[in-house]
């Protein structure tokens, strides 16, 4: 089976970048082969080899950024890496893709995000009940910057959408492939390392991350659920703002997702409702 690694980058982070192709380019991958491509997201760049480089003309955000990678790469799975993490382990391709090859219904797999020390924020652990970090479960949702997608889930379902630029593109894409039939697992054993971080060191991620809950739900949900779930996190997100100037982003974001459009509306059947809800996760938190 052949991996392509994708490495988005905005040129900011130079020593990060070659750091993790470095740790990719050090996978012991037995019987399997692999390949890195790194993305210029508006930058010119020269990709420390052994990697190869595409440089787009603009920054495009993450999610289209991750797009032009997929359609880029050669592998039958592709894996996605920021470029301020590097991998944990030597065999990570190759579990990974152990992984793949044991399930064909396995369509996602995201890894357990670590910092140097081995702790892993609770944000990066992708369930309501986070528990014990370590512990692999299937979910209903996965993080971008460290995880492996199928390719023949990308031919079925698509891929990220485009116009989310940052924040929430994830969670379509996770709710789309669960619809489809797909699994998506969270393994606590598959480790990255990336130092700790907050959202907020994106710039207007609150008004991204708000706009984007809204066109989610605009597109993904049962109409009767469309307005619960606004609800929830219209409150949970004023809850948590942290300043004034937060909120005001934040309900800026909620407005602009409520007036524009979203996008094609194809809400998940009643069937992936009650298969999230079992999961641990129903679609209105």
């Amino acid at each position: 089976m052949r991996a392509t690694w994708v490495v988005l980058t905005t040129g900011g982070r130079p020593d990060g970048l070659a750091a993790a192709v470095r740790s990719i380019a050090g996978q012991e991958v037995g019987t399997h082969t692999q390949d890195v491509l790194v993305i210029g997201n508006g930058v010119a760049v020269d990709a420390p080899p052994p990697a190869r480089s595409l440089c787009l003309a603009e920054n495009v955000g993450i999610a289209a950024g991750r797009n032009a990678g997929a359609r880029t790469a050669e592998g039958e799975i592709i894996f996605f890496l920021d470029d301020d993490a590097t991998c944990a382990s030597y065999d990570l391709t190759a579990a990974t893709l152990d992984a793949f090859g044991d399930d064909d219904r396995l369509g996602i797999i995201s890894f357990r995000i670590s910092d140097q020390s081995g702790h892993t924020q609770r944000r990066h652990v992708p369930r309501l009940r986070v528990g014990d970090a370590s512990e692999s479960s299937e979910v209903t949702t996965f993080l971008g910057g460290a995880c492996a997608i199928r390719r023949t889930l990308i031919d079925e379902v698509g891929m990220y959408p485009g116009a989310f630029f940052y924040a929430m593109e994830e969670t379509d894409l996770a709710w789309r492939a669960l619809d489809a039939g797909w699994r998506i697992e969270y393994r606590g054993d598959l480790v990255v390392h990336h130092p700790p971080t907050t959202p907020s060191r994106h710039g207007r991620a609150a008004r991204y991350t708000a706009r984007n809950r809204v066109w989610l739900a605009r597109r993904r949900l049962p109409a009767v659920f469309v307005p619960i779930y606004l609800a929830i996190w219209c409150a949970l997100t004023l809850a948590r703002a942290r300043s004034i100037s937060g909120a005001r982003e934040a309900m800026v974001g909620f407005v602009t997702g409520l007036i524009e459009p979203a996008g094609e509306r194809r809400p998940m059947r009643w069937s992936t409702v009650w298969r999230m809800t079992r999961l641990g996760r129903p679609p209105v938190l």
